[in-house]
Formats: C-alpha cells, structure tokens, sequence
C-alpha cells in the first residue's frame, strides 16, 4: 500500500482578485528555484492563464486543482505524486479565500495546506492588520501560515502595515509596486506567457524583491495522503488526434493531454494561424484561446479552413471549445466591429463585448456521459442551431451553455476538463464505430435561439 508523501506546502491566498497572487506565487517560485530548489506549482479552480507564468517560473507542469471539477481524488494523486519529487509545493487560490463553492479555503482545509494570505497594501496602513486578522479567523479549523504585503510603497509603509498585525499573526514580508514586477492583462486575464518577451526579467527582479524582504526558508511539510491509483484503460490506442496550439489557440489542461495520451491517443500539434494542412490525424481537438485577437490571420489561411472542412466532411471527429467553436462559425467580429469570415461549419455568428459575458463552472450530459468544466467568455454567439445539451453550473450561476453537434462535431463554449469522464472523452474523439453514439446525436437547424449569453 501506499505510503503518505511529507513535502513543504503552502496555499497563496488573497481578500480578492485582483490583489496579486499570481505576480506574489510566480515570485516565490522563481525565488526558491534559483535557490537549487524543485518547486512544483498548482492553481485552484479552472484557470489557464496563470499556469503559463507559474510553468515558467518553476520550470515544472503545472496542473489545475479543484474539489469540484478535478475532483477531490484526482486533486489527492496529484499532490501526492508532487510531494515524490518537489522540495516545496505552491498553489495560488482563487477568486477571494472563501468565495465559490467549493472555495480555496475548503481545498486548504481539506488537504492541511496552511494559508499565505497576500493582501493589496495600497493606500493602506492599521487596516491591513483588520483583514489579515479576518482572513485568519473566519474559519476557526483552517490552518494559516500568515500575510504578505503587496504593492507596498517603501519601507517604512511596510513597517506600519507589519505593525498592523496581531494575536501573533506572521509577516512574511513585503513586495514593492515596482512596475517591472507586475504582470499585465487583458480581457480573459494575464497576458500568455509566451507574449511576454521580458517575463524571465520580470521573474527574477520580483524574485530578488522578495528576497531582500521576505523569509525564504521552506515552510512545515505538509502530509499528503496516498490516493487510489487507477490506471487509465487504453480507449485510443493508435487514434491520432490533431490539437491546436499557437497565439489564437492555447487553452487547454495539462491533466486533458496527459489523459489522451494515457489512453493510447498520439497527440500532433499544430497551427491554424500559419501552418496550410492538418496533421495526419484521426480526430481533431480545437481548444480555447485569443482568436479574436487573430481572427484575420486565421480568416486568411484559407488553405487551413478547406483542410479542416474536408476534415469534418469525411466524418471525422471534431472537438472544439469556446475559442475554438468561435472559430467554426460563419463569423467572428472584434470588439472594434471588424469582421472575419471563418470555417462556416456551424451556422452563426459572435461578437465580442467589452463585457464578461459568462463565468461558471460547468457539468454538461452528453450521450457519452457527464462532462465537468468551466466557461469564460467575452463573445455572445447568434445560431439556429438546436443544443443537444446545456450546461449546469454547480453554484446556481448564470452561463448554462449549449452543446452544439452535427454528425461528429461537437462544439460548445465549455472547456471539458477531460479526467472527469474519460470514457466520453474516448467516445468523443474514438473515430468509426466505435463512437457511433455520437454520430447518431445531429444537431438540427431549428427556430432562431437568443444569443448565447446574459
């Protein structure tokens, strides 16, 4: 049987979004990796854009937890099979410490992972010592290993926000509102890693700033429990999947690909943007990413769009979310009205907004079975199209998606976190008969839908 794993661990928390968790984990990561250090990092809930900086700064995968979408089991093997190998563990919450349900706070509990709260200091003095005291005692069960400052002014602001703590609450330091330290953003979030040409510079200049200020020995291990290992059973063996990767097309999780090639599947990436022809391939996976920041460049790689129409006019399977079922449609217009024609695989439009359109995790009952994931969006989307599904969200929230499909397309602006359910992953990307259930599910065109959306 077994054994429990013991690894240093810490969850970095915060009152909200926006206080810095990223720039403060991403920071603490690059810190300890150039100490000698092997830091695997995690992030709570869905997210896929954090993961890229916290990749870079570690060196290692990162992998999404949540006790919701990943499930607590698969949550369990993954910091077990980190504590093997790392000398610490980081994972950066979501959201504010107690939001969502289940929230970063019920992971922390769950696995014993104390608590680094990072709070925004600006324009702050004694008041931060009222949050860190909030955040500390709102859950009397929740272990809390203490506060950090961010964004903080200069040394002697630090002090007053140091001095703010009490009831033997621990400074673990402060970092500076240099701008060379922040990461920028856009709509979906931070910037992709790979657009930022200066990211390693910003890395190490916050590393080196919370160097000179913050404690930078390991935390107490963390005793993390032997999970039940089940071995994936070999559903694609041989099957050839064609997965989209490049500036429009980047969202996807590590623990989907790695289920895949669990499975047996050969994974051939490729570019809608610049490459003409598809991969050799059996199936095709079109994830979510930016296409509206490139709609024209893939509205012009014409040769690109005959080849995947040809892909689905031979029957073959097509997975595609958010980002990638933009790309199906007829049209795509940008929050600047400028319009592109795309695939005109499914009947419709979108355009984008310059508000958030949906935010919720998602379960969805395909004929495969039941998916879980998550949608985010900025885009509302016209179609005729009947859904042979809709999504359910969790926590009672607005966004209960459509699932389109026409013969083995299936498109939808959930993002399907794949070890959820890997026989309907299986079934969806299985080519012939193997996946006749889902042939057999065709969406038809019917009286015009409102568009997908609040």
């Amino acid at each position: 049987m077994n054994q429990p794993r013991h690894c240093p661990a810490v969850l970095i928390a915060a009152p909200a979004s926006g206080q810095g968790k990223t720039t403060v984990t991403a920071a603490l990561a690059r810190l300890h990796r150039n100490l000698g250090r092997k830091v695997r990092v995690f992030k709570c809930g869905p997210d896929f854009l954090d993961p890229m900086i916290h990749e870079r700064a570690s060196g290692a995968p990162v992998y999404q937890l949540d006790m919701w979408m990943v499930g607590e089991q698969e949550s369990r093997r993954l910091l077990w099979e980190a504590a093997g190998e790392a000398d610490l563990i980081l994972i950066e919450g979501v959201m504010g410490l107690f939001d969502g349900t289940p929230s970063s706070a019920d992971l922390a509990r769950h696995f014993g992972v104390p608590v680094l709260a990072v709070i925004d200091g600006t324009a702050m003095a004694q008041t931060f010592g009222a949050l860190a005291l909030g955040l500390a005692r709102y859950q009397v069960d929740l272990p809390f290993a203490g506060v950090l400052a961010n964004r903080v002014g200069t040394v002697r602001h630090a002090q007053l926000l140091e001095g703010s703590l009490t009831e033997g609450l621990r400074w673990y330091g402060a970092l500076s509102r240099e701008t060379g330290i922040e990461l920028p953003s856009r709509h979906l979030g931070l910037v992709q890693a790979s657009e930022l040409n200066d990211l390693d510079l910003r890395l190490d200049a916050a590393a080196e700033a919370l160097a000179s200020s913050c404690e930078v020995a390991l935390p107490p291990p963390v005793a993390f429990a032997a999970p039940e290992l089940i071995e994936a059973e070999p559903l694609l063996d041989g099957v050839r999947i064609a997965v989209a990767r490049d500036e429009a097309f980047a969202f996807t999780y590590g623990a989907s690909l790695d289920l895949l090639r669990a499975m047996g599947a050969e994974l051939r990436f490729f570019s809608p943007i610049h490459d003409p022809v598809l991969p050799d391939a059996d199936s095709l996976y079109l994830p979510g990413g930016y296409p509206e920041l490139h709609h024209q460049a893939l509205s012009q790689n014409t040769a690109m769009l005959q080849a995947i129409r040809a892909h689905h006019a031979a029957g073959k399977p097509l997975l595609a979310e958010c980002g990638g079922m933009l790309y199906l449609l007829d049209s795509l217009t940008d929050v600047e009205g400028c319009r592109a024609e795309l695939l005109g695989l499914l009947q419709g439009d979108a355009v984008m907004q310059k508000r958030l359109a949906a935010l919720a995790l998602q379960a969805v009952e395909l004929p495969e079975g039941v998916l879980r994931g998550h949608t985010y969006h900025h885009s509302l989307t016209s179609t005729q199209w009947q859904p042979i599904a809709r999504g359910l969200s969790p926590n009672g929230g607005r966004g209960a998606e459509a699932v389109y499909r026409q013969g083995r397309m299936t498109a939808s602006y959930v993002h399907f976190y794949f070890p959820s359910n890997p026989a309907a992953v299986a079934a969806l990307f299985a080519p012939g008969a193997e996946a006749a259930i889902a042939g057999d599910c065709i969406a038809t065109v019917g009286a015009g839908l409102p568009a997908i959306g609040p």
